[in-house]
């Protein structure tokens, strides 16, 4: 993929976003890849070069698709984003961990962060690519490779609802201590990134902070196939 501009994830509204996120559990950022961004990324799956490992997801029992993951060197505009959103996302994500009276802050910058990882025996890429065609699901889940998490993650579609899948809506679910549980579906357009928590983010209670626990998920393929980039920012064990 021939190298680019990092795109302008400078021009959101981070204010705002945080404030989705805490009061939603999710953020979003419509439009960061264009269309020929997201195509240049399918056209990638087929190149097992730039993939370390790809997972059949029947034989695990996570779903009915497939996903793999990247190998070092990340191709640039994976690389672009996840530098780049990681440095967005830092103080938000620091801010998670004074709420939920974690005694633990991030790096400023991603390198600083993977050197942690490192430490731990994390040294291999998570950012993945994942492929549903129809009756493809993911079983509701996080992403956690070790001890050491970053709080949050991104998504991108790659491809458009309606046009080129049908179904497979992106599902959020929340438990909150005491109540049911809370789902969320959203419908992200192409190239819009969706940021949420890996596991835990922290909601206002009526005596304070309380801690709540997410999992994401997708739900039925009923025609087509729908294609979708995913940031972690931790590497794996």
């Amino acid at each position: 993929m021939p190298q680019r501009k990092q795109p302008g994830l400078q021009s959101y509204d981070w204010d705002a976003i945080e404030e989705e996120i805490l009061s939603q559990g999710y953020g979003h950022l419509p439009q960061v890849l264009d269309s020929d961004d997201c195509k240049g990324l399918i056209r990638l799956y087929d190149n097992t070069a730039s993939f370390r490992k790809r997972i059949i997801m029947e034989q695990y029992n996570f779903g009915i698709g497939e996903y793999s993951y990247f190998s070092y060197p990340l191709p640039n505009i994976v690389g672009y984003l996840r530098t780049g959103l990681y440095r967005h996302l830092v103080p938000i994500a620091n801010r998670f961990m004074h709420a939920l009276r974690i005694p633990h802050s991030y790096p400023h910058t991603l390198k600083a962060f993977q050197n942690q990882c490192r430490k731990v025996g994390q040294t291999r890429p998570t950012p993945l690519m994942l492929r549903y065609d129809a009756g493809g699901f993911n079983c509701l889940h996080r992403d956690l490779y070790g001890e050491t998490v970053f709080p949050l993650q991104a998504m991108i579609v790659l491809n458009q609802e309606t046009q080129d899948f049908q179904g497979g809506e992106f599902v959020l679910v929340e438990n909150r201590p005491r109540q049911q549980a809370r789902a969320m579906v959203l419908h992200p357009n192409q190239g819009d990134v969706v940021i949420f928590p890996v596991a835990d983010r922290p909601i206002q209670g009526k005596r304070g902070m309380l801690r709540a626990s997410m999992r994401h998920g997708v739900s039925r393929i009923v025609s087509g196939r729908r294609w979708v980039l995913g940031i972690i920012f931790h590497d794996a064990a």
